[in-house]
């Protein structure tokens, strides 16, 4: 039988298997995956495992992996299978070498496991990222307490029409859920879904609810963390920072310095042509009023 304590470790990672959880430990290394290495080390309780298996892998190695149940892990729910192979966190790769020392741990988690429902979970078991995180998209700048979303505008990046709705702040308590879009793929994002039913723009670019990805901006190891965190207390109904969800952030002080640079962001727009007079006036006085 396993002992507790017993370590199996593989490439990028090492795994220590306890008697009601597997530690997984990740390397910090130059070749491990960043998101391994944003994630440092996780503790997968026994009842968040729903099978393991043991495949051969690429150019001679072999591959356990614990398969999570559904509902289980706020990382994995965020991800919606859209985690390349390689950055995988339930998959430990070895050397082929190792094959049977790994079948051996993967019989031993098979039994230990035996007696799992293998359905969805009724709650989060695995812990969430740890608060705060915050990260920059293309549109704009994210940060998460785990109490309240905000999102900060990037005049260069944001469309008009989240510029004109101003910096935004959600408390947990006014989402119902969260929507990652690989910044992998084609039109990338992180949109909070509102508790409100207020209608959404279908264009995450568009919807003051939502940051844009884009070349560098929002990379898997910031934005897939910070979409789990929030899901995971939204999920819990953690509790709210502001009264009320607002267009701005409820009652904060802006550093003198950053309104200045956002003024002057502004009347490039405005000498550019692209806000109007009357747009300017009333967005300059908002920002002056935040100080």
């Amino acid at each position: 039988m396993a002992r507790m304590g017993d370590v199996l470790a593989g490439f990028h990672a090492a795994w220590e298997f306890e008697s009601d959880s597997v530690l997984i430990r990740f390397e910090r290394g130059i070749r491990t995956p960043k998101l391994f290495q944003a994630l440092g080390e996780r503790r997968i309780p026994l009842d968040a495992i729903a099978a393991v298996t043991l495949t051969p892998g690429k150019r001679g190695t072999v591959v356990l992996r614990a398969e999570p149940r559904p509902g289980a892990d706020p990382l994995m729910e965020a991800a919606a299978g859209q985690l390349k192979e390689g950055s995988d966190p339930y998959r430990l790769v070895l050397p082929a070498e190792r094959e049977t020392l790994a079948e051996y741990y993967a019989d031993e988690l098979r039994a230990m496991i035996a007696t799992n429902d293998p359905g969805p979970a009724e709650r989060y078991l695995v812990q969430p990222p740890e608060t705060p995180l915050q990260f920059k998209a293309y549109d704009g700048k994210a940060s998460f307490d785990g109490k309240a979303v905000h999102f900060r505008w990037f005049w260069t990046g944001a469309s008009s029409a989240k510029w004109k709705a101003g910096d935004q702040g959600f408390a947990v308590s006014d989402l119902c859920g969260v929507e990652w879009r690989s910044p992998e793929v084609f039109e990338g994002h992180l949109r909070l879904l509102r508790r409100d039913g207020v209608p959404q723009p279908p264009q995450a670019d568009q919807d003051p609810a939502a940051v844009v990805f884009g070349l560098g901006y929002g990379p898997v190891h910031e934005s897939l963390p910070f979409a789990a965190a929030v899901l995971a207390a939204v999920r819990t109904g953690g509790p709210s920072a502001l009264p009320e969800s607002t267009g701005t952030d409820a009652g904060a002080r802006r550093d003198p310095a950053d309104i200045a640079d956002r003024i002057r962001h502004l009347g490039e727009l405005h000498e550019a042509g692209l806000v109007t007079d009357e747009e300017f006036s009333m967005k300059k006085a908002e920002l002056l009023a935040e100080l």
